[in-house]
């Protein structure tokens, strides 16, 4: 029972982080086709928000292989469970995929709120990242550890560059209760979505991963190291 406990946890885990990493990766896609629009000669901004774009790619990959030598599929999640989905839907009353891209690079107040809920977010992840590192049914996983110690080192770069935007452009730090949607989101994931994923009987898998129909382009290459313990 112990056993079937850890591995269904981890396969939970593993899949909302497969989840969020190729959402993030996506998702900065638009972000950078505003942000090349808005400053195309800002080189440094873009390179900061070409390497965030990189690092979510990558760490997608090593999510992937991991799947991969557990021999099975992530269980099938969906935007309901992604923070990043789940803060532009209450920020911008739309979904990712619905978000009006010309209308972000037109307004500077909609590219300063985006900049916010991005940096929150990255911000959230890193905390997360932190208690994950200390967690006993983690931490008996060399292989996601490792992972997680990738991601631990990677993730401060990813939030600097839209801080160093609002900063730049004397634009304000998230309010209180933009702090309170980030942490409402994140207690609705740990307290109420993930115990409801971990008791749903037949629980589906993915058929397919989900950067298989991408463009080779699109998709970057990343070949991972070896994370099998």
């Amino acid at each position: 029972m112990l056993a079937w406990f850890r591995r269904r946890y981890l396969d939970l885990l593993g899949s909302i982080y497969i989840y969020n990493e190729h959402r993030g990766y996506t998702a900065i896609d638009r972000v950078l086709e505003a942000v090349r629009a808005r400053s195309p000669d800002d080189k440094a901004l873009i390179a900061a928000i070409e390497k965030h774009r990189a690092d979510e790619r990558k760490h997608y990959v090593m999510f992937r292989r991991w799947f991969e030598l557990r021999g099975v599929m992530p269980f099938a999640v969906d935007r309901t469970i992604g923070h990043i989905d789940r803060f532009v839907e209450i920020m911008f009353r739309r979904k990712i995929d619905d978000l009006d891209t010309k209308a972000v690079i037109a307004s500077d107040a909609l590219f300063e709120r985006l900049c916010r809920v991005i940096s929150l977010t990255e911000r959230r992840g890193y905390r997360q990242v932190e208690v994950l590192l200390r967690h006993p049914l983690v931490r008996d996983d060399k292989a996601l550890i490792r992972i997680f110690q990738v991601i631990e080192k990677d993730e401060p770069s990813h939030w600097a560059p839209y801080d160093g935007w609002l900063s730049a452009h004397g634009k304000r730090e998230p309010r209180w209760w933009e702090r309170a949607i980030d942490s409402f989101i994140h207690s609705e994931l740990l307290l109420v979505k993930l115990p409801l994923l971990f008791l749903t009987p037949g629980l589906k898998r993915r058929t397919d991963w989900a950067d298989a129909h991408e463009p080779a382009s699109r998709a970057a290459s990343f070949v991972p190291q070896p994370i099998s313990a």
